[in-house]
């Protein structure tokens, strides 16, 4: 039984929601970044990732266009038999 206060401080300390390293907050760069005039759209702010992943999405998008116009094109189309 004299064990039991010792296993109850254990868990609280294994279990803790507390941070034990504190991290820099990095909002007010973040902030200056974003809120910028610098004549690029906010989706483009972000340097070279945002720019690679609009241009991914941007080209799936046209291929995934094309694919659709070219299947509704061949099942507008009757068969030969």
């Amino acid at each position: 039984m004299s064990s039991l206060p010792f296993l109850c401080r254990l868990s609280q300390r294994t279990f803790s929601t507390a941070s034990r390293r504190r991290l820099q907050n990095k909002v007010p760069e973040n902030q200056k970044i974003f809120q910028e005039d610098n004549g690029l759209p906010v989706h483009l702010k972000g340097g070279v990732t945002d720019a690679l992943l609009y241009r991914l999405t941007m080209g799936l998008t046209v291929v995934g266009t094309g694919y659709v116009l070219y299947e509704l094109f061949n099942a507008a189309m009757p068969k030969k038999k």
